[in-house]
């Protein structure tokens, strides 16, 4: 507990000091002029508790009182949905398939500007986008409004590599590159990232790159959580790409195993509606926040009660207050 006002402890611990004394030396004064009127004699328990509770009452509300004078705060830890969340898109030719009207990439995309509509400006948003190879083209942040900008300017080219867009993302959150280790090298000391969240919007359908249970295992050893949103559907559709006709289709099972690997979930959504409806689930993680709490209204209330419950008793018993 801290005090805005410290000086004021002292001085009511004077006071109440003082008030004791005083309160003391009356009583004194009180036997003494009793016994002198001949009314002297050891008085009863009840009879002392009667003298003295209403007294005693008031006096323990003084220093009550004058802490809350002091101002008196406690830190408490408040829950708020805080940290960092990196949205990682497919981009990849296969996104371009129109199983999920108006394509693929085009329904992440509107999924992912709702989902950061609905964030809390204690949440920083990034924007990675992979291929064959992945880029970071929004550093986190609190503008969600460049976040929202960097996903308008998203299109589709090239292969999958769900891997290293793993790799950086955990390097954005760590603030160094990443990489996997060599085969019987430790594993990088990352460091340890609760608050850190990846989303993935993908098909899952990988086409090369570090391997991604791999890069999964690294983000759960730093605490990173990683869910993932299946974009299309198993029957799948036709692409072109480079005057060929190339079929793709939703394959979850390496959405699933990254998820599950990190203590995330994933989220299938078979058309734009559901997609739209899945980002309402994405389970982001609730931190800790050390806050004031200002305590003078209890100590007030506290107080106030004694000083009230002495007057009754002293107005009771005695006919008066004091």
């Amino acid at each position: 507990m801290s005090f805005l006002y410290p000086a004021l402890l002292a001085v009511a611990a004077l006071v109440t000091a003082a008030a004791v004394v005083a309160y003391a030396r009356l009583q004194k004064r009180r036997t003494a002029a009793l016994a002198a009127a001949g009314f002297g004699g050891p008085a009863t328990r009840r009879a002392a508790l009667r003298r003295h509770l209403p007294y005693a009452l008031i006096l323990l509300a003084l220093p009550i009182l004058l802490v809350g004078l002091a101002r008196p705060q406690a830190e408490v830890s408040v829950p708020h949905v805080s940290g960092t969340v990196l949205l990682a898109f497919d981009i990849s030719n296969s996104m371009k398939a129109n199983d999920v009207s108006p394509t693929r990439l085009a329904a992440a995309q509107t999924a992912a500007k709702q989902f950061i509509e609905e964030q809390p400006g204690t949440v920083d948003v990034g924007v990675l986008v992979f291929g064959d190879q992945a880029l970071l083209t929004q550093a986190p942040t609190d503008d969600h409004q460049a976040s929202l900008a960097a996903i308008n300017r998203l299109s589709a080219s090239g292969g999958t590599s769900l891997g290293q867009a793993i790799l950086v993302a955990l390097g954005t959150i760590a603030g160094k590159p990443v990489t996997l280790p060599a085969e019987g090298a430790p594993p990088a000391d990352l460091g340890y990232w609760p608050s850190a969240t990846i989303v993935v919007f993908s098909d899952g359908q990988e086409t090369g790159g570090p391997d991604v249970t791999a890069a999964a295992e690294m983000a759960a050893a730093a605490g990173v959580r990683i869910q993932t949103v299946g974009v299309g559907t198993e029957r799948g559709a036709t692409v072109e790409v480079d005057g060929f006709q190339l079929g793709t289709a939703l394959d979850p099972a390496l959405l699933t195993t990254v998820a599950q690997t990190t203590g995330g979930a994933y989220l299938p959504a078979g058309d734009a509606a559901t997609l739209a409806d899945t980002t309402k689930s994405i389970d982001l993680r609730l931190t800790a926040k050390k806050e004031p709490l200002e305590l003078t209204a209890p100590f007030a209330g506290a107080a106030l009660l004694l000083l009230m419950l002495g007057a009754v008793l002293g107005t009771r018993w005695h006919g008066r207050i004091v």
